[in-house]
């Protein structure tokens, strides 16, 4: 990947990008359209952006799409532009949960790349049937855990993999929010209604809204794989369907331990996401709301901090910033940086090339693995808080 000044160069035209969802009223498809754009490598040419068909037409008017792209169903849509000599080579699928599944289904039989929000399913069987229809179709699956795109995720990815902490013991995530204290699905809030409807959201509340984020930013920084879980899962708002608040202990293969914490129940958090990793020769951290400092600490010597731009250029850092140092460069940034790896590897797929070894965005096996976790820690609760495998 490029980077001049802000934009990318040596590629070819923009990505012809699809959406589905992301209309009126919703938050996380303004998102990605902004994520799309801002590297100038895409531009959104249609779009089926609600189930209810009149809204869908409204939020396109309002995008500026072309009246004939504005579809009033992802059925229609796959089927439309798969048969336009210009139709989209990707589709972004911002829809509630439970339709994340039959709208990547449709479009990945019509030979389109998919670029998903979390979590891949409701479910750890729909996850597993999709999984196996993206290594059969060829197309590409992307999911989108962006906290993976921040610079200095990737520095301490790259940290624990040169061995700067030895072999490595502890893990501790955590993820917390305040926004649903209150029962705020019963106001009509739309975005906290589908969160806390198992039918849409499937088995997990704080679990697979967040819980994910934080087991997915933990597996990517350490490359350890969970073995086993025991964990707690509670619903503190009286009526609530899903859980809001999670308590896992984690146990990975070859040894090391750790803890994960999600809640979204917890008064005075607004998106506090942590991570902090400990082996036998230092220990790193880092949280979201400080993105740009990553603290880096070798055994008995003072700490280490570490910044996007500072002295000393971290490379892998580098490779995925945008702007100058003292700058802030985060949320945004962190979604446009796996849309930007999407797009190397859509356009390497249209000369038949494989992607450069060097992306590391989130795949359809990531999503599977989120799937497999939920499960999991659902199983465990249920079961009294029992060790359970994955």
């Amino acid at each position: 990947m490029v980077i001049e000044a802000g934009r990318q160069t040596g590629f070819g035209h923009r990505i012809r990008l699809g959406m589905v969802g992301g209309g009126q009223g919703a938050f996380i498809g303004g998102v990605h359209r902004i994520a799309a754009r801002l590297d100038d490598r895409y531009e959104l040419v249609a779009g089926a952006l609600s189930s209810e068909p009149a809204r869908a037409k409204a939020s396109a008017r309002e995008l500026g799409l072309a009246e004939e792209r504005a579809y009033g169903s992802y059925e229609e849509m796959a089927k439309a532009e798969a048969a336009r000599p210009d139709g989209i080579e990707a589709v972004s699928i911002v829809t509630p949960n439970h339709m994340h599944a039959p709208v990547a289904r449709a479009f990945l039989k019509a030979g389109i790349h998919i670029i998903c929000d979390k979590p891949l399913t409701t479910t750890l069987a729909e996850a597993r049937d999709l999984a196996a229809l993206v290594r059969e179709s060829g197309r590409l699956f992307v999911v989108t855990h962006n906290y993976t795109g921040y610079p200095l995720v990737r520095q301490a990815r790259a940290l624990v993999a040169s061995g700067a902490l030895g072999t490595l013991r502890l893990v501790q995530v955590e993820y917390a929010q305040d926004w649903l204290t209150e029962k705020t699905e019963a106001t009509g809030q739309k975005q906290a209604a589908w969160r806390t409807d198992p039918k849409q959201a499937g088995a997990g509340g704080a679990l697979g809204d967040i819980g994910t984020h934080a087991y997915n930013l933990a597996s990517f920084v350490t490359g350890l794989k969970l073995k086993e879980l025991c964990a707690e899962l509670t619903s503190f708002v009286e009526g609530r369907a899903l859980d809001d608040d999670v308590q896992i202990l984690l146990r990975f293969e070859g040894g090391a331990k750790g803890a994960l914490w999600a809640s979204q129940v917890a008064p005075g958090n607004e998106n506090g996401l942590k991570l902090r990793v400990y082996g036998s020769k230092g220990g790193l951290e880092w949280a979201q709301e400080n993105p740009n400092q990553l603290w880096f600490t070798p055994f008995g010597e003072p700490k280490r901090l570490l910044t996007r731009g500072g002295a000393g250029a971290l490379s892998e850092a580098a490779r995925v910033t945008r702007i100058p140092s003292g700058h802030p460069e985060g949320y945004l940034e962190g979604f446009a940086t796996i849309y930007s790896e999407a797009a190397d590897a859509i356009i390497a797929a249209r000369g038949g090339a494989k992607p450069d070894p060097a992306v590391t965005y989130p795949t359809v096996e990531d999503g599977l693995a989120g799937m497999a976790f939920i499960e999991a820690a659902v199983a465990s609760s249920k079961a009294g808080g029992r060790w359970t495998s994955l």
